[in-house]
């Protein structure tokens, strides 16, 4: 029997958690865990209450520490938000979300803050959720699927343990319901981003998880319409996403969630108490439309990458002409480059990302111009490498992560192509130093490819590396057959990397770069009269968008039918152009525009996606919370907790609107819907944070900074280091020797800066804040309260001794808090 729609929409409170990224727990596309402990949930034996244990089965009492469970369970959400992101792929944003959980567990203080109720109610627990998390984070950042899932289960099991000391089952189980129902939704997410199999194991999990809970009994026996309404949705949920049906998926999920918070309120005892649980999911979904906000800010700031992509190749093309005589023509194209940018969409971008890549890149360009028609091949060489380097820091600050990866793989295709061109053109030696300076930046781990490529695929990495090896050999060697045996097995292996670890989107970016940049190797070949070659090279270009290329044909057509058309009209004329000697560079162009115009229109059309579920999520929780239950009860507990409530949800509305992303609207709306937690219970006066939204310090700490611990910063320092709430920035710093860094507190608790007993050079004076002649003794000073530096705080240090030297912060040494400065002469 279903479950009346108004009432499953009424208990929703949140239509919007169909789009929620509310986590999920497995490893891979393909896995679908059916071992309840392996999702990530207590295991039956934890979570169901004896018969003799009737004081943990009775429903809490309404009260402040009931608002505390919720904060938990919010984290526990968050968590699962960066579980996704790992199930995606995306370990950079995985890690940052686990950096945000943890400085905000940090910074939650007070007697009913998450950070000292959690230690003051299992010691245990404590130590293993900070413990878990640190190595979370560390998982994430390694690129190690496996051991993040593996802490993430620690971490949330450990708050879960918590809650049900705290408040007991009953509590605990309803709380755990309206996560599970949150968990559902992230199918929805998924499926957006063309991660069907992703989807389904989403499905799969939170089914297993929800029938190895303490929730699946309750539930059952308290609201049987809900249990069977919510395992229905799931079910659906996990064959829609079999046969990719986005729709199904998105309405599937929604009564999922639905179903969920109407057998939270059936089963807590107290509608106080599922209010407050509920206000805590609707918490962690207000992160989850900034976290998607933020992917489609950065899809268009991709697309700004990918532009500067393009422009790589081109200063390439610029020195390949000037080195065979074609002046003019390498001389225009230095000025086209500049003139294109200055109207360029990304010319605005690249200021604002990195001031310095701009002024470096346009410098380098008017540099390179200069030196074409001076004839001066050095400083063609180093104007060269000066705009392709300030274009690399531009794509890394645009794109980053696996983005940028993916920028780099197809900078490095049109290079073998290049190299390609010169080795039929009979200068296999030249040819073979570009396989080599390809080979060069792959193990300089340019953009983070190397790694990011490792991580995603060892044999397909390792590959790669085996092709391009021999691929040098065999040029040098002139040997065509292994020539054409390496070079496709090289290119292949590194678009096997773009179409795998990137979005369409994102491959769809890239692909409109490298084709842009096999126009123009036809518009160079042309000038150098092979203009049958130049031909051959747009055909293939056309063949490779014919096949797909990686989606982007599909894309392209789908994001602009008229653009799609005009994309491969201008194509066909750079074929043209070639055959009937007319102008090939001119019509190579008029195609790098469209073609720019095509990653924009595709990249924006997936981000629009992202941006407007975003916007979604946000809106659709302020029109549900309107219907919801937990309404009236939150303008009952505290008129002022409500209206701050609304007003900071109605901004996070505005601000995934606009485009400004969310990200601190979101922390506004967390904090507010803290503060509602507790007014629901009708313990506002308990909250950790205020009507302003400023919350208490810890007590009860004394703690003191020692020698070379100062107010503020002095203005004599050569390099500030930031310490933020869990991470120092930057995370490496070059020095010289002599140089006085300044480690200044920005965020966060109380931190410490400790360098590594076996992390400095041999001949250096042991260094740490307190002035600490060993680690040990730092350690032991910690504890004792010496070493601190706290907020209008910093710690001063003079490096006197070249080499490396590897610091940490003792309180978040486990949420990964180190860095490296490194001092030269």
């Amino acid at each position: 029997m279903g479950l009346d729609r108004r009432k499953l929409l009424r208990s929703l409170g949140a239509t919007a958690g169909a789009a929620a990224l509310a986590g999920c727990s497995s490893t891979s596309d393909d896995a679908t865990s059916t071992d309840a402990e392996s999702t990530g949930e207590p295991t039956d034996g934890e979570s169901t209450e004896s018969d003799e244990d009737e004081e943990s089965s009775a429903a809490a009492d309404v009260s402040a520490e009931v608002a505390v469970a919720a904060e938990w369970s919010a984290m526990r959400s968050r968590l699962d938000d960066a579980r996704a992101l790992v199930t995606a792929g995306d370990f950079d944003a995985a890690a940052s979300v686990s950096a945000e959980v943890f400085a905000n567990f940090e910074q939650a203080n007070g007697e009913y803050g998450a950070h000292e109720m959690l230690e003051a109610t299992s010691k245990e627990d404590y130590e293993g959720f900070e413990s878990a998390l640190g190595t979370f984070k560390t998982k994430a950042e390694e690129g190690d699927p496996d051991g993040a899932k593996d802490a993430h289960e620690t971490a949330v099991n450990h708050l879960y343990e918590a809650q049900e000391e705290l408040v007991g089952g009953t509590t605990t189980h309803a709380m755990d319901l309206q996560r599970l129902g949150a968990r559902v939704a992230n199918a929805r997410y998924l499926a957006a981003m063309d991660k069907y199999a992703a989807a389904a194991t989403v499905a799969a999990d939170t089914k297993a998880a929800f029938e190895g809970s303490g929730a699946y009994e309750d539930v059952e026996i308290a609201a049987p319409e809900a249990y069977e309404a919510f395992e229905a949705a799931i079910e659906t949920t996990q064959d829609a996403t079999g046969s990719g049906d986005a729709e199904q998926i998105a309405t599937a999920s929604t009564d999922a969630l639905a179903a969920a918070i109407e057998g939270s309120y059936a089963m807590a005892g107290h509608a106080e108490n599922a209010g407050a649980g509920q206000l805590a999911t609707m918490q962690a979904r207000g992160f989850d439309a900034a976290t998607l906000a933020g992917m489609g800010g950065p899809s268009t700031a991709f697309a700004h990458a990918a532009a500067l992509n393009a422009y790589r190749h081109a200063a390439f093309d610029a020195h390949w002409l000037a080195a065979r005589g074609e002046t003019d023509a390498a001389a225009t194209l230095a000025g086209d480059i500049y003139a294109d940018f200055e109207g360029a969409r990304a010319h605005e971008a690249l200021e604002e990302a990195d001031a310095a890549a701009y002024e470096g890149f346009e410098g380098g360009l008017e540099s390179l111009k200069a030196a074409i028609e001076d004839g001066d091949s050095d400083g063609v060489d180093d104007a060269v490498a000066s705009v392709e380097s300030n274009l690399r820091a531009g794509i890394g600050a645009l794109a980053g992560g696996t983005g940028a990866a993916v920028l780099q793989a197809s900078f490095l295709r049109t290079r073998l192509e290049d190299a390609l061109a010169l080795y039929a053109s009979g200068q296999n030696n030249t040819a073979a130093s570009v396989v080599e300076s390809v080979f060069g930046r792959f193990e300089a781990d340019e953009l983070g490819f190397h790694e990011a490529f490792e991580s995603w695929d060892a044999e397909t990495y390792e590959t790669f590396e085996s092709h391009l090896e021999s691929l040098q050999g065999a040029m040098s060697n002139t040997n065509d057959s292994g020539v054409e045996t390496h070079a496709s097995g090289a290119m292949d292996a590194l678009f096997a990397f773009e179409a795998g670890a990137g979005s369409t989107a994102q491959v769809s970016a890239a692909a409109s770069g490298y084709m842009a940049a096999r126009a123009f190797d036809a518009a160079n070949l042309a000038a150098l009269g092979k203009r049958s070659r130049a031909a051959t090279a747009v055909q293939e270009a056309f063949e490779f968008f014919e096949g797909g290329a990686g989606g982007f044909h599909e894309a392209l057509e789908s994001a602009d039918e008229e653009l799609y058309e005009t994309f491969e009209t201008t194509l066909g004329g750079v074929t043209t152009a070639a055959e009937d000697d007319s102008d090939v560079y001119a019509a190579a162009v008029e195609y790098h525009a469209t073609a720019v115009e095509g990653a924009y229109a595709v990249v924006e059309n997936a981000g629009g996606s992202f941006g407007g579920a975003a916007n979604a999520i946000a809106s659709d929780a302020f029109a549900a919370f309107e219907n919801a239950e937990v309404h009236e009860l939150l303008e009952d507990g505290d008129e002022g907790a409500y209206e701050t409530f609304e007003a900071k949800l109605n901004a996070l509305v505005e601000a995934t609107s606009d485009g400004s992303g969310g990200g601190s609207a979101a922390s506004a709306y967390a904090t507010a819907t803290t503060r509602a937690q507790f007014a629901v219970v009708g313990a506002v006066e308990d909250a950790p944070v205020d009507a302003s939204g400023s919350g208490e310090s810890e007590e009860g700490t004394e703690l003191e900074g020692g020698p070379n611990v100062v107010s503020g910063v002095p203005e004599d320092a050569d390099h500030v280091v930031d310490m933020k709430a869990v991470a120092f920035d930057p995370v490496e710093l070059t020095v010289s020797k002599g140089d006085k860094v300044a480690f200044e507190h920005v965020g966060g608790e109380p931190h410490s800066v400790t360098a590594k007993a076996d992390g400095i050079p041999s001949d250096a004076e042991y260094w740490a804040s307190g002035g600490f002649a060993s680690q040990e003794k730092a350690e032991t000073g910690w504890e004792n309260g010496t070493g601190a530096v706290a907020s209008g705080q910093s710690y001063l240090h003079t490096f006197e001794t070249t080499g490396t030297h590897e610091y940490y912060c003792i309180p978040h040494a486990a949420a990964g808090m180190e860095a490296t400065i490194v001092v030269e002469e």
